[in-house]
């Protein structure tokens, strides 16, 4: 299977402006994409531009954005049209999680996250779908190796991962014969700004942690080549393999082991 050539075409990363989604517009930039770059974080988005342009010679738009509202989807969607933007290639990186026991967490926090993790991904994929589609390009969607298992003390973020995931296979079997691709990028725990997002700074899954760098390049090639599910690292891998094989029980009480804190 040859690799995709990114080259002069435009691609569309959200959650940009650290860890996963930055390493990625990093390895765009490199291949000479134009980038259009959404987050909350407007400081960090310019500056992350201005050194992509600087770098690369590139053409950089900075959409600053909360996934989290249900009109952002479509407030990107109008201003791409505004520009006369077209996409070729979608990376839906954007995403959080809520730690601790579901019955005691914030309502209105667990709703935000799963509006960023499921309703404004799909809404985004659904609305430049179509111009991706015209154009013969691509689609990343990043899920996780929770995708695989529920998720004791993660419930929601676990749970959306799967959609993620599952959205992502469906979705890459109804394109198979238009020339577009979809990926979903899978990784295990990865040392970003997410365990202090979400306070998961000391539990016992720090000690499979992989660097963002190393992460973005594996779903990176994954996606060049067209790869339907993508997930890096040997350990995630054999994690993943071994699922399958175990009691579904055994499974959410392992995934619980991974989730506590081994201290305060």
């Amino acid at each position: 299977m040859s690799a995709f050539c990114p080259a002069d075409r435009t691609v569309l990363i959200t959650g940009a402006s650290t860890g996963i989604g930055l390493e990625l517009a990093k390895l765009f930039a490199q291949d000479h994409c134009r980038l259009i770059l959404v987050a909350r974080n407007k400081p960090k988005l310019t500056q992350l531009a201005d050194e992509l342009i600087r770098r690369h010679g590139i053409s950089v738009k900075v959409i600053e954005k909360d996934l989290a509202r249900s009109s952002a989807p479509m407030e990107i969607y109008e201003e791409l049209q505004r520009a006369s933007l077209p996409i070729d290639m979608l990376v839906n990186n954007a995403g959080t999680g809520i730690y601790g026991p579901f019955a005691e967490s914030n309502l209105k926090e667990q709703l935000d996250a799963l509006q960023l993790n499921i309703l404004s991904l799909t809404g985004l994929t659904h609305l430049v779908l179509p111009m991706i589609k015209s154009r013969k390009g691509k689609i990343l969607n990043v899920a996780s190796v929770a995708a695989f298992q529920p998720g004791p003390l993660m419930a929601c973020y676990f749970a959306s991962k799967a959609y993620v995931l599952h959205f992502s296979e469906a979705l890459a079997n109804e394109l198979k014969d238009t020339g577009v691709t979809v990926t979903a990028l899978c990784p295990g725990p990865t040392r970003t700004d997410f365990q202090t997002r979400t306070d998961t700074q000391n539990i016992r899954e720090e000690f499979i942690m992989m660097g963002a760098l190393s992460v973005a390049k594996a779903g990176y090639q994954g996606f060049l080549k067209g790869k339907t599910v993508v997930v890096p690292g040997l350990i995630n891998k054999i994690l993943v393999f071994l699922v399958r094989f175990f009691p579904g029980d055994l499974v959410t009480r392992v995934a619980r082991l991974f989730e506590e804190r081994t201290h305060p």
